[in-house]
C-alpha cells in the first residue's frame, strides 16, 4: 500500500479536477431538479431516509468521472451501498473513492437548503482527501492529508484557543432516548446544546468557519463524515471516537466527537464516556 501521505499529496494534486467533476455533476443532475421534482422522482428507501432521481443520477456521473480520473481506486457510493451492502468491503482497499452525491436529500426534496456534494479519497480505510461543494453558492472546501484545509482560496486554521460555548448534536441522537438524556445531562452548566441540520455538507464547513466549535454525531457513515472529518483535523482540530480511537471509514460504529481544537475535544470526550446504549 502506498503511504498515506503519498496518497494525501495525490489527493491535493487532483483537487482542481475533482472540483470540475463536482461542478459538472451539480449542473447536470442537481440544479435542474431543485424545486422541480415530481412526486414520482422521490421515494423512501428506508424509514426517514429519502432518495431522489437526482441522487442516483449524480452518483452515476460522479462514479464515472472519478473512475476515469483514478482508475485504480475502488468506488463506494451511498446509493450503490444501499442497493448492494457488500460494496462497503471496498472501504479498506488500497485506494477508494467515497461518494455522497446529494447530502441533505430531505431538504433538497422539499425544495429547501442546505444540500451539497461530498467526495473523499481513502487509503486503507483512512481518509486522505476530502472535498465538499455547495451547488447553490459555489463554495468549495477541500483538504488533503498533510496538505492543509481550504475554503475557497483561504487556508483555514481553527485551533485559535477560543473557548467553546456550544455543542451541536446530531438529530439522530433522539432515536436513543437514554443516550440523548445522558448527553444533555452531562453538558448542563458547561455547554449550550443545539440540534444541527441533517446535512454534513453544510455543517462541517460551518465548523471550519467558526460555529460551532464542537459537534457530537451519532451515526458515522463514511460518505457523511470522511471529507469533513479530514478537514477539521487538517485545520488543527480533532475528530475521533469517544474512546480516543481515530475515525476509520471501514469501521461500523456509532458515536463521533468533532472539535475545532484538541483541548476542547479532550475536555468534552471525558464527559461523554460510557454513554448508555
Amino acid at each position: 500500500m502506498q503511504g498515506h501521505h503519498d496518497a494525501g499529496r495525490l489527493a491535493a494534486r487532483l483537487t482542481g479536477q475533482i472540483r470540475g467533476v463536482m461542478e459538472e455533476a451539480a449542473r447536470v443532475a442537481l440544479l435542474p431538479r431543485f424545486r422541480t421534482l415530481a412526486d414520482t422522482d422521490r421515494e423512501e428507501k428506508s424509514p426517514g431516509e429519502l432518495v431522489t432521481v437526482a441522487d442516483r443520477e449524480c452518483e452515476a456521473l460522479l462514479s464515472d468521472a472519478l473512475a476515469r480520473l483514478l482508475s485504480e481506486a475502488s468506488i463506494v457510493g451511498e446509493e450503490a451501498a444501499h442497493s448492494a451492502p457488500e460494496v462497503m468491503g471496498r472501504l479498506a482497499d488500497e485506494l477508494c473513492w467515497v461518494i455522497d452525491p446529494l447530502d441533505g436529500t430531505g431538504y433538497f426534496a422539499a425544495g429547501q437548503e442546505p444540500f451539497g456534494i461530498m467526495i473523499a479519497l481513502a487509503a486503507g480505510g483512512r481518509a486522505v482527501g476530502g472535498w465538499i461543494f455547495d451547488p447553490l453558492s459555489g463554495r468549495f472546501c477541500w483538504a488533503a492529508l498533510g496538505e492543509g484545509c481550504w475554503v475557497g482560496e483561504q487556508r483555514i486554521r481553527t485551533d485559535t484557543g477560543a473557548a467553546a460555548t456550544t455543542i451541536g448534536l446530531s438529530p439522530l441522537l433522539q432515536r436513543r432516548p437514554e443516550r440523548f438524556a445522558a448527553v444533555h445531562a452531562r453538558m448542563a452548566g458547561r455547554l449550550e446544546t443545539h440540534e444541527i441540520p441533517r446535512c454534513a455538507a453544510a455543517h462541517y464547513p460551518a465548523m471550519l468557519l467558526g460555529a460551532p466549535a464542537l459537534t457530537y454525531y451519532e451515526r458515522t457513515l463514511p460518505w457523511d463524515h470522511a471529507p469533513g472529518a479530514l478537514m477539521i483535523e487538517e485545520a488543527g482540530g480533532r475528530v475521533a471516537r469517544l474512546d480516543g480511537s481515530p475515525y476509520r471509514l471501514d469501521e461500523d460504529r456509532i458515536g463521533l466527537l468533532a472539535a475545532t481544537d484538541a483541548a476542547s475535544w479532550d475536555e468534552i470526550a471525558a464527559l461523554l464516556q460510557d454513554l448508555p446504549e
